[in-house]
């Protein structure tokens, strides 16, 4: 364990031998970018959590920094994000006055356990639970959290107000009897805002276009007078620098947070992973959940004593850090030192920031979240997946998006658990291709069988939830050819085998011998060959039917075949069919 601990605790230096000038331009670039970005959403984020503004920013430099060191995705940014937010409120607006000292020391507690929590599951190796989270749970859970971005962004663009909080559905419900009230100047200055961002971003990629695109609605709004005119502005902060803070250690209080601590922590851990593992799919990157898990978790850790209130991954900032350019973890921690800087030196110019000029950018990050080209790829595959697809995106639109990741997570499991019950079971026979013999799927490819010999293959888990399957699988064959002799069962796609599992192996070799049939295995990797010992499998059948190679088992099932059959065969299926009385001129 207390390696483990040390390991976790090291700096990952996986990314080092990648940095380059190049790279360091780049991540400088996608620095300055998402520490502009960040100043008005921090200021929102807390609102939306109940705190005072400066925690979100205190957030987004204490907890990214961190969680990019320690963490495994390259480009993901952390800090404060919206469902963490909301669920921070929800959690503690019954317990004490949002914006109230005991509301804020309760909020860092909440963060410092959320911490604990999520390093302890690290500490656990529990990031496979994200193996049942399935791609397309990731593609729908991206596109949902797109959609509520891009309808959270439009009472800033249209200059109107309306009641924070909800689903898309209901964003869109709060936002309809407003329409009338739109500002013009509003539209013009997200408009002047988008148009510069595309045309920066069809110059070059790499062109700080996020930058020029903000400076241009800035002045646009300077120019027409907007704040003068009802154009919602970014107000000053209180505070630019974080202070040592302290959880409260109170048991009580620790009892009554459990609950809350535990979803928050769980629904941000999911978040990170869905958007650290979607990242680096897309851009062909290593990640480590259980390494994310950690570098999350230590992050909330530190951010309780700093300030901060819990965090996890963002998308909208994580997709524009990895739009700008980013190349390394060194992106956050520019993103950091420039957001600090910034505090420091021009926190009074913020109010020079036009809502509806970030709600643009915001906007078309919001657009770039959607992968079509994967989402058509995903209606093209499969039942499952596009049920799995749909399920979490509409779970997304209709409710909250945290609930999104576990509908579409439930689903994911019910139809892990659904294949898993159902192996594939194949009846194999062999054909030239090319000049060499393969095996194919002979009720696919209407091939010719040995009438004494039934190849066979089993691909997926024999345990308990699969054997009625198995059964109704094999008494299909049987009923299918109920003159074949020996059987050659091959082992090799099987994943796992339990206590029931070993026993439908065992009846189906002394089923088979009860009719004076053989049965051989086909079995190579050493977890399956010592379960096989261990559960008494090859004990019953016979060391001497337990090969490691096909070519085995039917060397040897054919060498105990019929002779007077086969001098009558004109099949000859198998090249060992040659050594065989019969006809050498049918073979095959």
């Amino acid at each position: 364990m207390q390696r483990t601990i040390a390991k976790r605790l090291s700096l990952r230096r996986d990314w080092h031998g990648a940095i380059t000038r190049q790279t360091l331009l780049a991540d400088v670039i996608a620095g300055v970018t998402g520490a502009a970005i960040v100043l008005p959403q921090g200021v929102a984020f807390a609102i939306i959590a109940g705190l005072p503004p400066e925690y979100g920013l205190f957030s987004a430099i204490v907890i990214g920094a961190v969680a990019a060191l320690f963490g495994s995705s390259r480009v993901m940014i952390s800090g404060p994000a919206t469902a963490m937010s909301a669920l921070v409120f929800v959690t503690l607006s019954t317990m004490a006055q949002p914006g109230s000292e005991a509301y804020i020391v309760l909020a860092l507690t909440l963060t410092f356990m959320v911490g604990l929590l999520q390093i302890a599951a690290a500490l656990g190796r529990l990031g496979s639970i994200i193996a049942f989270v399935s791609h397309s749970v990731i593609i729908g859970f991206t596109a949902a959290a797109a959609v509520l971005i891009a309808v959270s962004q439009l009472p800033g663009i249209l200059g109107i107000s309306v009641i924070r909080g909800g689903s898309v559905l209901e964003r869109i419900l709060q936002l309809l009897p407003s329409v009338p009230d739109v500002r013009p100047l509003s539209l013009v200055i997200a408009a002047v805002t988008l148009a510069t961002l595309l045309a920066c971003l069809k110059i070059s990629r790499r062109f700080p276009g996020y930058i020029v695109a903000l400076i241009a609605g800035s002045v646009t709004a300077e120019l027409l007078n907007a704040s003068e005119q009802g154009v919602r502005m970014f107000r000053p902060l209180a505070s630019v620098v974080p202070s040592l803070t302290a959880p409260s250690l109170d048991f009580e209080t620790w009892g009554q947070l459990l609950p809350g601590a535990a979803a928050v922590a769980f629904v941000g851990l999911l978040e990170a992973i869905s958007i650290g593992k979607s990242l680096a799919m897309r851009r062909s990157e290593p990640f480590a959940s259980n390494q994310e898990i950690f570098g999350q978790g230590l992050s909330n850790v530190v951010g309780s004593f700093t300030q901060c209130y819990a965090g996890s991954g963002s998308f909208t900032r994580s997709a524009l850090n990895a739009d700008s350019g980013a190349q390394t973890p060194l992106s956050a921690i520019f993103a950091s030192v420039f957001l600090m800087c910034g505090l420091v030196l021009a926190a009074p110019l913020i109010h020079y920031v036009p809502v509806p000029a970030m709600s643009a950018i915001i906007l078309y990050v919001a657009w770039r979240l959607v992968n079509f080209q994967e989402i058509r790829h995903i209606l093209r595959s499969d039942r499952s997946e596009p049920v799995i697809l749909g399920v979490t995106f509409l779970a997304g639109i209709f409710s909250e998006l945290d609930f999104a990741i576990f509908a579409g997570a439930f689903v994911s499991l019910a139809v892990f658990l659904k294949d898993s019950a159902r192996p594939f079971v194949a009846i194999g026979a062999p054909f030239e291709k090319e000049g060499k013999r393969v095996f194919r799927n002979v009720e696919r490819h209407d091939l010719v069988e040995c009438p004494q010999i039934r190849n066979m293959r089993i691909e997926g888990p024999l345990f308990f939830a699969s054997i009625e399957h198995l059964e109704s699988e094999f008494d299909r064959i049987e009923r299918r050819a109920p003159g074949r002799q020996d059987r050659l069962i091959s082992l090799k796609g099987v994943s796992k085998i339990d206590l029931a599992g070993a026993d439908f192996l065992i009846r189906q070799i002394r089923s088979a011998r009860a009719m004076n049939r053989d049965v051989h295995f086909v079995a190579a990797s050493p977890s399956t060959l010592s379960t096989l010992d261990r559960l008494y499998v090859t004990t019953v059948l016979g060391a001497e039917n337990l090969h490691s190679h096909k070519t085995d088992a039917i060397a040897a099932a054919v060498d105990h075949a019929d002779d007077d059959i086969c001098r009558n065969c004109t099949k000859r299926v198998f090249h060992e069919c040659r050594f065989k009385p019969g006809q050498p001129e049918h073979e095959s």
